[in-house]
C-alpha cells in the first residue's frame, strides 16, 4: 500500500514481490493513493491521474513482470448504492437547493451526526486527512505482512 505519509522505493516494492513469489504467491496487489510522493526517478514523467500507471510501469520494468493497472472509478470504489445512500443523496439535493434559495453560495452540504448541515467550502477542502505512519492502523497492517513500499518482510 503506497500512501503519501510513507516514502517508498520501486526497488523495495520489487524486493517484496520477489519475496512473495519465493513463497509461492504468484500475484501481488499494489494499492496506490492519489497523493503519493513519487521517488525522484518517476517525478519527471508525472501528470495528473497517471500516478498508478507510473508506479505500475516502473514495477513491471524493474521486476520484469507483467503488470495490470486498474484505476478505480466512483462505481468501483463504492459499489451499488444502498437505500441509505439513495436517501442521503436526496437529502443532500434538497439541502443544496435550499442553500441556493437562501443565497448560501460558497457553502456545501454535509452530514454531521445524522443531520444535514452546511459548511464553507474552504473549510471543507482545506482539511487534508492524513494517516499516522506510526499509528495503530499502519502497525496492524505491517503485522499482517502488508508492505508500504519501505520494507522487505
Amino acid at each position: 500500500i503506497l500512501i503519501p505519509e510513507i516514502p517508498f522505493t520501486i526497488e523495495k516494492i520489487c524486493q517484496y514481490v520477489a519475496e512473495r513469489e519465493a513463497f509461492g504467491k504468484h500475484f501481488t496487489i499494489v494499492v496506490v493513493a492519489e497523493g503519493i510522493k513519487l521517488p525522484p526517478e518517476l517525478r519527471e514523467n508525472r501528470r495528473a491521474g497517471a500516478v498508478g500507471n507510473l508506479v505500475g510501469n516502473a514495477i513491471g520494468a524493474r521486476a520484469n513482470k507483467e503488470v495490470r493497472v486498474s484505476v478505480l472509478g466512483h462505481i468501483q470504489r463504492g459499489g451499488s448504492p444502498s437505500p441509505f445512500d439513495r436517501i442521503l443523496a436526496t437529502r443532500f439535493g434538497v439541502a443544496a437547493v435550499d442553500l441556493i434559495a437562501q443565497g448560501g453560495f460558497g457553502r456545501m452540504v454535509c452530514l454531521r451526526n445524522e443531520r444535514i448541515e452546511s459548511v464553507h467550502i474552504a473549510d471543507a477542502v482545506g482539511q487534508v486527512k492524513t494517516v499516522n505512519p506510526d499509528g495503530e492502523m499502519v502497525r496492524t497492517a505491517r503485522a499482517l505482512g502488508i508492505c508500504f513500499g519501505d520494507c522487505v518482510q
